[in-house]
C-alpha cells in the first residue's frame, strides 16, 4: 500500500463468525479503507455494513454488477445496513475480494462509501461496484461487517486502513 495508508487493525478468523467489527476507530485520518477476503459457511450469503451500531433505516446504496454475460443494476433505500457486493453472494469454496472506501469518516456530513467486489467461479464470477450512503453526521468510530445467514468461514481476513491526506 502507498505510504499514505496505515493499517489500523486486522482480523483473521480462527473460527467461523457471523460478524467482524472494528471499534474505537480514532479520527486520525481523512478516509478509511476496508479490505476483506474470504469465504462463507454457506453459499449465496449477502454481506452487510453498519456504522456505530446504527440499525435504523439510515442507509442506501446503488449497485452496478456483471458476470461476463449479463449486467444489471439495483438500488436500496431506507435500509438498516449497506448491502455489499458481490451480487452473486459469497461462496463456500471460492474466495471473494471486497474493498470498501469510506470518505471523510470523521467529518460532520453524511458518509459516502464506494465498495467493489469480485470473485471468479470458473467463468461464472461477478464484478460489482456499489455506492453507499449513511445518513448520519456522526463521526464513524465503529465499522461492522455481518452476513445475512451462516457465518464468515475460518481464514477470512479483514484489514482496516486509515488514509492520510487523501
Amino acid at each position: 500500500m502507498p505510504a499514505t495508508y496505515e493499517p489500523i487493525a486486522t482480523t483473521t478468523l480462527g473460527s467461523a463468525a457471523a460478524s467482524i467489527t472494528f471499534s474505537s476507530i480514532p479520527a486520525s485520518w481523512t478516509d478509511l479503507r476496508l479490505v476483506w477476503t474470504g469465504t462463507s459457511t454457506i453459499n449465496t450469503v449477502s454481506m452487510r455494513l453498519r456504522f456505530n451500531a446504527d440499525s435504523a433505516t439510515n442507509y442506501s446504496n446503488t449497485s452496478l454488477f456483471g458476470d461476463g454475460s449479463a449486467a444489471g443494476s439495483g438500488r436500496n433505500t431506507n435500509r438498516s445496513q449497506i448491502d455489499l457486493p458481490p451480487t452473486g453472494g459469497v461462496s463456500t469454496t471460492v474466495p471473494t475480494f471486497i474493498t470498501v472506501d469510506v470518505f471523510s469518516y470523521a467529518g460532520s456530513t453524511f458518509k459516502t462509501v464506494l465498495a467493489t467486489g469480485s470473485d471468479d467461479r470458473n467463468g461464472s464470477g461477478y464484478a460489482t461496484r456499489d455506492v453507499g450512503l449513511w445518513r448520519s453526521t456522526s463521526a464513524i468510530t465503529e465499522l461492522a461487517l455481518s452476513v445475512s445467514s451462516g457465518n464468515f468461514a475460518i481464514g477470512t481476513t479483514a484489514t482496516l486502513y486509515g488514509i492520510k491526506n487523501a
